[in-house]
């Protein structure tokens, strides 16, 4: 302890802590707000994820936090079951993390293809930016994004008349300022404020605008006791975990949760040259987190990569960074509740959309491109996918063809037919995986074969062959003497190559 004193890790924590809370303020409530709660919600999953989480994360430099990413996840849910049903679900999810971690499964949480991650994101960014697009309006969202899409332009043109029932044009002028400041704040900020976020500059500008304005805009309702917030889960939302969507929003939950945490720590490694992360333990820390969250009736957490980034970068040097800015929020929440509910709503949604744009990066196309073609489908599959459905459709669909593209990478065959000078004699040459994917081609070249051919089966470079493939082979050597042709093949050598088989075919 005295080392940590006497090394200035205190003096670094400290600035690092300070600065992650001021970029995590904003962002906890908005994320509450696009997720169809109260920003209490979020500023509990906050300081669950600084307090809780940070002490015992597997990963010392990565902050814990309500996410964007599960936003939709959990606007779905409270649409379709109420708000009841969020705390046992978000409970079971992290029973779920926790046994996972336990049982030391959390490195096979990174299998997860890339793409699909990052299509993922841009659907959930690509989601938020429709959604908060609404709340931007002081108007309420739709329940779906090609809906929040559709009915953006009518809902712009009533705020910006005024035809409509609560809804201000200034809300619409303080979210377009957000957006402004944020991004002149990120283009030209001196190297001296680096560490300033540009949201919290936009959050201060537009609260003291709207104040002083006195604007007719939404406010952010912060109850003045933070324990007020807090709604324990009844039996009878516990026995409603029976119910099948329920389990599978449970498992939906932890699935993305996990991926999305385990990802950003790796990506936490990359920043740094301290201690590496410990999967297994930043996964039963994850799941530790979200039970208490569940419990409480908050958001569910992952870890988050904007707030780790500001970790790092603003010098952070041990894990109680992540400590101290969970200290730093429940002292402002319960000190200064008065200060935040002066924000304007609007001025959270323009944080998110700002936050959403820059989840949709095209750029990343070209980047998944230089792995081939293939796995730039799969992110633009997966994208496409979530915004014309839902979350849990697309992610699958992005699974689905991650699984179907590897199938074909892993069934790469050359075959073709060498004729010999002799007539009537030709050799089948096959390299590689024969598998049912490939029967079209094989069967496209044996029918390349002329009549009255004796037709040698070559395959010292055939790694594997399936039922489907050797079917074929069998198939048309049986009817080869219709055509006057033979078929010459080892078949116990080929047998061999059969996935399990160890005798003659």
């Amino acid at each position: 302890m005295r080392a940590y004193f006497s090394q200035g890790l205190f003096g670094r924590d400290l600035l690092g802590s300070v600065v992650v809370f001021l970029v995590a303020l904003p962002l906890c409530m908005g994320i509450a707000i696009a997720s169809g709660m109260p920003p209490s919600a979020g500023l509990i999953s906050g300081i669950v994820g600084g307090l809780i989480v940070g002490a015992i994360a597997g990963s010392p430099l990565q902050v814990s936090g309500p996410a964007a990413g599960l936003a939709v996840l959990v606007f779905e849910l409270v649409r379709e079951h109420g708000v009841a049903a969020l705390g046992p679900v978000v409970l079971l999810a992290g029973l779920i993390q926790l046994v996972a971690g336990l049982c030391r499964v959390g490195v096979w949480f990174r299998m997860t293809s890339p793409a699909v991650v990052a299509g993922m994101l841009s659907g959930i960014g690509i989601l938020i930016v429709a959604s908060q697009s609404h709340v931007l309006l002081d108007a309420i969202p739709k329940a779906r994004g090609l809906e929040n899409f559709a009915a953006l332009p009518a809902a712009a043109w009533e705020s910006v008349t005024g035809a409509a029932e609560g809804q201000a044009p200034a809300a619409l002028m303080i979210g377009i300022a957000t957006i402004a400041i944020m991004l002149f704040w990120e283009k030209l900020r001196p190297a001296k404020l680096r560490f300033v976020p540009g949201a919290l500059l936009a959050v201060v500008a537009m609260t003291a605008a709207a104040q002083f304005g006195g604007f007719d805009v939404k406010r952010v309702d912060v109850p003045a006791n933070l324990f007020a917030a807090i709604s324990l889960p009844s039996m009878g939302s516990l026995f409603g975990l029976f119910d099948s969507s329920l389990l599978v929003a449970a498992v939906t939950f932890a699935f993305i949760a996990s991926a999305e945490t385990l990802l950003s720590a790796a990506a936490v490694d990359r920043m740094h040259n301290g201690v590496r992360t410990n999967y297994d333990r930043e996964l039963t820390a994850q799941g530790v987190g979200n039970m208490i969250c569940g419990f409480l009736g908050a958001l569910p957490m992952t870890g988050v990569i904007v707030r780790s980034a500001a970790n790092v970068q603003a010098g952070s040097a041990t894990r109680m960074a992540s400590v101290m800015h969970g200290a730093w929020l429940l002292a402002f929440v319960m000190l200064l509740p008065w200060l935040m509910r002066m924000t304007p709503v609007s001025c959270l949604a323009g944080i998110l959309v700002f936050t959403g744009v820059k989840m949709v990066n095209p750029k990343q196309i070209k980047d998944l491109a230089a792995y081939g073609k293939g796995t730039a489908a799969v992110y633009v599959a997966t994208t496409v996918a979530i915004v014309a459905t839902d979350l849990l459709t697309g992610v699958i669909v992005g699974f689905g063809l991650s699984l179907f593209r590897l199938a074909l990478l892993s069934s790469k065959m050359r075959m073709d037919v060498e004729h010999h000078d002799e007539p009537g004699k030709a050799t089948l040459h096959m390299e590689g995986s024969a598998t049912f994917l490939k029967v079209p081609s094989m069967a496209r070249t044996l029918a390349t074969v002329p009549p009255n051919t004796r037709l040698s089966v070559v395959m010292d470079r055939l790694h594997h062959v399936d039922q489907a493939s050797l079917e074929l082979l069998r198939e048309w050597g049986q009817n080869a003497s219709k055509r006057g042709c033979e078929l010459i093949v080892d078949w116990k050598e080929l047998g061999r190559r059969v996935e399990g088989s160890r005798q003659a075919a």
